[in-house]
């Protein structure tokens, strides 16, 4: 039982609050909470042959774009901290007898909290949503508890692992920790718990430990939990206590919100929590990958492919075959791609894989945690389903913002799943990815338009995927070339041309994307929206016979859109 937490409590005996429990010391002031970091390109596009589940997966990654993503990702601190009364337990972290909010456990600890309380006769949600507040307003005025002096002599360093066989567990969550040591003389053991068996550890974790941190050859120990100390030093995740951390001015980040549909700032929502998860990198994520990037200088990889599908090693992974990977590997080939398998390779050469990579490709699965050594011109290119997309895209967010790489996935279909039968994305177990040869197309097309390749298309729904999907990966140029090369296809067709008005909006063309509205509004002439932004443009390009037109089509065909308009803008009175 000493391996067990009891969560069956109010989150103030569950949870530590820093603030006001103690129990946790930092060595220095953090450099900063969170700060703004350029952005990594992430999209995606649909790649079903279901038009009812295409419709779904747009849908998805519209709603997504629109209220899930920061206009600009952060990086959040971890800094070193020592802690007191400290027990490891399972994969979760304890000071004081309560749990530790850090990282990726912090987060499972209170997703166990809820699951674990979902019979009481309260709503664990909103105790946890009191706790933070409650605990927000205690916290005013306090500081984290400060001695540059804490350490001391004979105190180990320590973390917690959810397991030593998850590949982008280990890496992201439990290698990334140890790089809070970088800054300081620690010369100490470190301890790396885990909850697992010790025989279903793999070799991966001891190997990318001694390759990646040399220096602490032979005072690194994997041990099991459950694990006490009366004091130990480890990495401290000060995202995780964004909740409760009085200090921060919360209207910067709000600054940062897509919408509020699912962020509620400070206020600690499942949506927004989440929200946040997903669009954070902590530092010790971006730490290792400038350790990793630094590792493989000075050694020759020019053997290493620069196009390649990564398939994988069944005797190490969980079979989850993609339908159709032989077939697209057939035509990869084609183009000078090579087929790896990551588990195969050493983890130099693995880094050093992507950090040389134009363009990647492979089927949703952990390896996609090697994304954090990508370059960033490197294209990422995923294959999943709606169910990856809702429930586990977000966690490579932070590797792809780590990286700053091109991160773009094709959402296909279910392995085995008749169209309209398709899983509930977050009840039932992960299915396999199922590519179609129409996806197969689609994806072919997109990657030979990245080789500066103008496929030729069949049919307009074709042309519009590509097209869309180069637009999405911010290839204006060559969604361009793509789409003036049929223009039997694009004449009439308002999406097309809609389209190519805001690839000529990207490039800074106003006058070629005025033709291109135009084109559009003659296609569809019930959108009343094309003629507002008819005005705008021929406004910049300084064509006022336009401008004119235009509000007098808007006068006669949406006279109520045409008063708004005139209202809310006097200048188009004077150009009238």
């Amino acid at each position: 039982m000493r391996n067990q937490v009891d969560l069956a409590q109010e989150p103030e005996q569950v949870f530590l609050n820093p603030w006001s429990d103690g129990g946790v010391t930092l060595l220095a002031q953090p450099p900063y909470y969170w700060r703004k970091i350029a952005p990594a390109l992430i999209d995606g596009v649909g790649a079903s042959d279901s038009p009812a589940l295409n419709e779904k997966i747009e849908a998805f990654l519209t709603q997504t774009r629109r209220h899930r993503k920061l206009k600009e990702p952060i990086m959040y601190a971890t800094v070193p901290a020592v802690l007191e009364n400290v027990g490891f337990r399972k994969s979760l972290l304890m000071a004081q007898g309560k749990i530790v909010l850090s990282g990726a456990p912090g987060v499972r600890a209170l997703n166990k909290y809820r699951w674990a309380n979902e019979q009481a006769e309260f709503d664990p949600q909103q105790r946890l949503m009191e706790f933070f507040a409650k605990g927000l307003k205690e916290n005013k005025g306090k500081t984290l508890k400060l001695d540059p002096d804490a350490l001391g002599p004979d105190v180990d360093f320590a973390i917690i692992a959810r397991n030593t066989f998850n590949y982008y567990h280990f890496i992201t969550e439990t290698l990334s920790q140890l790089c809070v040591l970088d800054d300081l003389d620690f010369q100490g053991r470190v301890f790396i718990h885990f909850p697992n068996r010790e025989d279903k550890t793999r070799d991966f974790a001891k190997n990318f430990v001694d390759v990646l941190f040399p220096e602490l050859k032979d005072r690194v120990f994997f041990e099991r939990a459950p694990k006490d100390y009366d004091r130990v030093l480890t990495a401290y995740d000060l995202a995780s206590v964004h909740y409760l951390n009085p200090t921060l001015e919360p209207e910067k980040l709000n600054a940062l919100a897509p919408s509020d549909q699912f962020w509620n700032g400070q206020a600690a929502t499942i949506s927004s929590q989440n929200l946040l998860q997903m669009n954070v990198v902590q530092s010790g994520l971006a730490a290792l990958r400038d350790r990793a990037l630094r590792r493989i200088e000075g050694f020759d990889f020019s053997d290493l492919p620069k196009k390649f599908y990564v398939g994988r090693d069944t005797r190490q992974s969980r079979t989850r075959h993609m339908e159709g990977e032989d077939e697209l590997f057939d035509h990869l080939r084609l183009f000078g791609f090579e087929y790896v398998v990551f588990e195969n390779m050493h983890p130099l050469e693995q880094i050093a894989l992507m950090a040389n990579a134009e363009v990647m490709i492979s089927y949703h699965g952990a390896g996609f945690t090697n994304m954090l050594f990508a370059n960033p011109d490197a294209y990422v290119i995923e294959v999943g389903t709606l169910q990856t997309a809702m429930t586990r895209w977000g966690d490579f967010w932070p590797v792809a913002n780590a990286a700053q790489c091109k991160y773009m996935s094709f959402f296909a279909d279910y392995k085995g799943v008749k169209a309209g039968q398709e899983p509930s994305p977050f009840k039932d177990e992960l299915l396999p990815a199922a590519l179609s040869r129409q996806a197969i197309g689609q994806l072919m097309a997109f990657v030979v338009s990245l080789d500066g390749h103008v496929p030729e298309m069949p049919k307009r729904r074709d042309l519009l995927r590509l097209a869309r999907s180069l637009f999405r990966a911010d290839e204006f140029a060559k969604a361009l070339a793509v789409l003036e090369a049929h223009p039997k296809l694009t004449l009439g067709h308002f999406d097309l041309q809609m389209l190519m008005a805001d690839c000529y909006k990207s490039v800074d063309e106003p006058k070629s994307e005025l033709k291109a509205l135009d084109a559009a509004f003659k296609a569809d002439k019930s959108r009343w929206q094309t003629l507002i932004r008819m005005i705008w443009c021929a406004n910049r390009c300084e064509r006022p016979q336009v401008i004119r037109w235009a509000v007098s089509r808007l006068q006669a065909d949406f006279p109520e859109r045409h008063d708004a308009f005139v209202e809310n803008h006097d200048w188009v009175r004077y150009v009238v």
